[in-house]
């Protein structure tokens, strides 16, 4: 499984969150398979989104995309994204 990162943080939760929710038929389109949301515990407007895609290409492509760079910038992302490409090794029960 193909897997994009992307840590960062945000101005206001709420925001960026109603613009994440419209940008679920240009992620699905692009090859996202889903995502998942995880809030710092330390800091209510740090956020890590890790997403399943197709393959890697199509994940570097939207990554790279300037609809993500806007979509970022138009819900209040702060400073530049930490990204990161990853493939899953191992998937365990706890």
């Amino acid at each position: 499984m193909n897997y994009l990162a992307i840590h960062f943080r945000v101005e206001d939760f709420s925001r960026w969150r109603s613009m994440f929710d419209q940008g679920h038929a240009l992620r699905k389109n692009s090859g996202s398979k889903g995502a998942r949301i995880l809030r710092s515990a330390d800091d209510p407007n740090g956020l890590m989104v890790i997403m399943e895609w197709d393959s890697l290409d199509r994940a570097r492509q939207f990554a790279q995309s300037a609809e993500l760079r806007e979509a970022m910038q138009k819900a209040g992302v702060i400073g530049r994204p930490e990204v990161s490409f990853l493939n899953l090794v191992e998937d365990l029960d706890a």
